[in-house]
């Protein structure tokens, strides 16, 4: 198992940010050998479409470069331009396979990691003149890999090679004998096979090397333990700083729920460890709301908030608890409740209308019944 510069071991999997990480630094996964094969499989494709035309335009700029005329042999510009125009005609013979290369360069290596530029791949790196971390390359795992597959090519290229020599000995030396036309057809055909076939052999080192490779980029990308926790740390912050903010969220949301007590029709309390304020708007028409609720010391000071404002205090325990325990903060009171919510709502309103009621005691209220299901003892 792999292990950083601290000896821990690598035995986690690359987080998404450590994956996306190591792409922006161009760490992906690339296998050169499933990239040489496919363009040298596929240059010997189009070897075999179009090598005609390609041979005959390259013959043809080869008779027109050795014929010239007396009068271009004398012209002491002749040269010049008889070399670029040969060259010119030359390059738009080879267009076809070159653009097909190029094209099939950037697809084949797209084909293993996907797409990905980054700046800070192609960026010099000093630390790479280390001769040092150099000869840790050369002597390292990776560069075993990269001999094995050195000899391998060396292997299974030669062997195919000399396989084809011996298949096509009589028809090579038979080319002696032929004219010119007919023996530069018979090389050109033969050396299109052996092309083709030699790339086509290529392809066992390209099967073990894209799948090498893919592992390779896996176990590098490994974490130990502690990195793991690093990251999360960083992300997410340090246990203290969440406690601080969850700390700062709950006293924003506290300041904000005290603002809506003056706003509160009622308080129901259980008469000193819960207290909760409804909210209830006959335009809506819908079902009265939690606009505050705590035990105890908040509690306290939702109490102390409704006496200053003069919202009505009752005294309800078993009613104070089931809402509590029942309903969200900003949310709808249960359908199970209403009946014994109405009941209070339409007390309280009763009492308001009265002049001179005094509302800066609690008042007892246990007029209610709670369904078994929304009690809480």
């Amino acid at each position: 198992m792999a292990e950083n510069e601290k000896g821990q071991e690598k035995s986690e999997e690359a987080t998404q940010k450590k994956l996306e990480d190591s792409r922006k630094k161009g760490q992906v996964p690339r296998s050169r050998e499933f990239n040489t094969f496919f363009m040298m499989i596929i240059s010997g494709a189009v070897l075999f479409m179009s090598g005609d035309e390609i041979i005959k335009d390259l013959l043809r700029v080869l008779t027109e470069s050795l014929t010239p005329t007396r009068a271009e042999i004398f012209d002491t510009r002749f040269m010049m331009m008889s070399l670029t125009d040969q060259i010119e005609n030359a390059l738009l013979g080879l267009a076809p396979i070159f653009i097909i290369l190029v094209i099939i360069a950037i697809f084949s290596s797209l084909s293993i990691g996907g797409w990905n530029f980054s700046m800070q791949a192609i960026a010099p790196k000093f630390s790479k003149l280390n001769p040092v971390s150099g000869l840790k390359r050369i002597f390292g795992t990776k560069g075993l890999v990269e001999l094995l597959k050195a000899l391998g090519k060396f292997f299974v290229v030669g062997t195919v090679a000399v396989t084809l020599l011996q298949a096509n000995a009589d028809k090579l030396l038979l080319v002696g004998r032929q004219s010119l036309e007919v023996a530069l057809a018979t090389i050109g055909e033969e050396l299109t096979w052996f092309f083709f076939l030699l790339s086509a052999s290529l392809i066992i080192i390209a099967i073990a090397d894209a799948p090498f490779q893919l592992w390779d980029n896996k176990r590098q990308m490994r974490m130990s333990k502690d990195e793991v926790k690093q990251e999360h740390k960083s992300q997410e912050g340090s246990p203290e700083t969440k406690a601080r903010l969850r700390q700062t969220q709950r006293e924003m949301a506290m300041r904000r729920m005290m603002t809506e007590v003056p706003e509160a029709d009622v308080i129901i309390t259980n008469p000193t460890h819960y207290a909760v304020a409804l909210k209830y708007d006959q335009e809506r028409s819908g079902a009265p709301t939690v606009v505050a609720k705590g035990s105890d010391l908040i509690a306290a000071k939702i109490r102390n908030l409704a006496t200053e404002h003069r919202i009505p205090i009752l005294s309800s325990p078993a009613l104070a608890r089931a809402i509590y325990y029942n309903t969200e903060l900003d949310h709808e009171i249960p359908a199970g409740l209403y009946m014994a919510v109405a009941k209070v709502l339409a007390f309280v309103f009763q009492l308001k209308d009265k002049p001179g009621t005094d509302f800066s005691s609690p008042i007892t209220f246990d007029d209610v019944t709670i369904p078994d299901d929304l009690k809480h003892e």
